[in-house]
């Protein structure tokens, strides 16, 4: 095996003449293959005129970060006196300062490795800038806009994400997700883009860029209570089915507990819940199922709810766990008839008192038709939004440089969107 291949220049269209190994980098020097001597403006034929050398940044080998000193030829036209240089392209963008291979090389340690940017800089031994701009540049021309990357959605999860910590500035984004290899049990759901702002507008927009056919196409929508997306995906999406996930249905009811909690303690204790005051030491165990309780949490639980002023708190945990049991009954159509029960019963006759249920029955109530729609068809939860959503987060860790939103949502693409088998087919 030559140099050029060991150093997969051959697909670059470059040879090796060269080697130097310096403390902290090779270098490789190298000349283009093919002759580049036809005029591009007259079509005759040039002659060799002088050299001039290129240096770009190449994929690393071991530890020590590669560059590649081209040596490129220029030509004159003998007829028209027009100069020009041999042909690179092949090696790298013209002006760019990295070659193809360190631009795959930093694009796979980014989708595949989940490596920092400055992990991809240190090993191209370029700038954080210079790395950054190039491999996210490389990834939106190879993988984001590639026009297949949408195809075969049938079902799609949209939630908020909150991507900038701060004070100032708007920091929320609209992450849309394809939920159809969950429901088909194929994959892992996909990231499919991230959408600045938190509003109907900016899912209704990104919905209408996409063409009629693929918006024909989507069968069903999961999202949470909140009515903007639930607008915009009736608007667009007039033909698919709006699916309010379990996990936002639940969370619904599991606040009304908490509220309903914090409202008698304060009204029996006068204070915020404290170390040893019941309705505090139980918060955690009244949010567990009532099937996954251990025997020391049944003692709490009946111990708590041996006490009459507990009874406000002991009906809304009823209805929190009959939400629960609903949604892990294995016959789908008991789960829905339970679930309708439970909305029904909370629609009518609830005391004045129970204020977080009367609350949680009118937003229910609302939605009724969105929540009955997951037990039609079940696996089209949100549930993997928030995971991915929980992938973005650790993104912030990875990327603490990332203060420009097209930047974070380019690498958040590369991140969750689904494109390991493209870049590396044995994951």
């Amino acid at each position: 095996m030559g140099a050029s291949t060991f150093t997969r220049l051959d697909d670059l269209g470059l040879e090796v003449t060269g080697q130097r190994l310096e403390p902290h980098r090779a270098v490789l020097a190298c000349r283009v293959v093919d002759p580049d001597d036809w005029c591009r403006r007259c079509g005759c034929q040039g002659v060799p005129r002088d050299t001039v050398t290129r240096e770009l940044a190449h994929e690393p080998f071991g530890w020590r970060p590669t560059t590649l000193l081209v040596t490129v030829r220029r030509y004159r036209c003998t007829e028209c006196s027009h100069v020009w240089r041999q042909d690179t392209t092949a090696a790298a963008e013209p002006r760019a300062k990295i070659s193809r291979a360190g631009l795959r090389w930093g694009l796979v340690g980014i989708v595949v490795q989940h490596l920092s940017m400055a992990r991809v800089a240190e090993g191209l031994a370029v700038s954080w800038n210079t790395a950054n701009d190039a491999v996210l540049a490389e990834g939106r021309r190879l993988l984001i806009d590639n026009p297949a990357r949408l195809d075969g959605v049938r079902v799609v999860g949209v939630d908020e994400h909150v991507w900038r910590h701060t004070r100032k500035g708007d920091k929320y984004v609209t992450v849309i997700i394809d939920l159809t290899p969950v429901r088909e049990g194929t994959g892992p759901a996909r990231l499919l883009d991230v959408v600045e702002g938190r509003s109907k507008k900016a899912f209704k927009d990104w919905l209408a860029d996409r063409d009629q056919a693929w918006r024909g196409g989507v069968e069903a929508v999961a999202m949470d209570g909140f009515t903007g997306f639930k607008t915009a995906a009736a608007e667009e999406l007039p033909d698919a089915v709006a699916v309010m996930d379990p996990f936002h249905t639940v969370r619904l009811a599991g606040e009304a507990l908490d509220e309903c909690r914090r409202r008698v303690q304060q009204e029996l204790h006068g204070h915020r819940g404290r170390k040893g005051d019941p309705l505090y030491s139980a918060r955690r165990t009244l949010h567990t199922g009532a099937d996954l309780l251990t025997d020391r949490q049944h003692e709490r639980i009946e111990k708590l709810f041996a006490i009459e002023q507990h009874a406000e708190v002991e009906c809304t945990w009823g209805i929190y766990q009959r939400m629960i049991h609903a949604y892990r009954e294995t016959d789908k159509a008991t789960g829905r008839a339970e679930m309708a029960a439970v909305i029904q019963a909370l629609g009518t006759g609830v005391p004045e008192r129970l204020v977080e249920l009367r609350k949680l029955g009118r937003t229910l109530a609302r939605r009724v038709c969105d929540v009955l729609a997951y037990f039609e068809r079940p696996r089209t939860s949100n549930g993997p939004s928030e995971a991915i959503n929980g992938r973005l987060e650790h993104l912030r860790g990875l990327a603490l440089g990332f203060r420009n939103l097209a930047h974070y949502i380019a690498r958040a693409l590369l991140e969750a969107g689904g494109f390991r088998p493209q870049l590396h087919p044995h994951l």
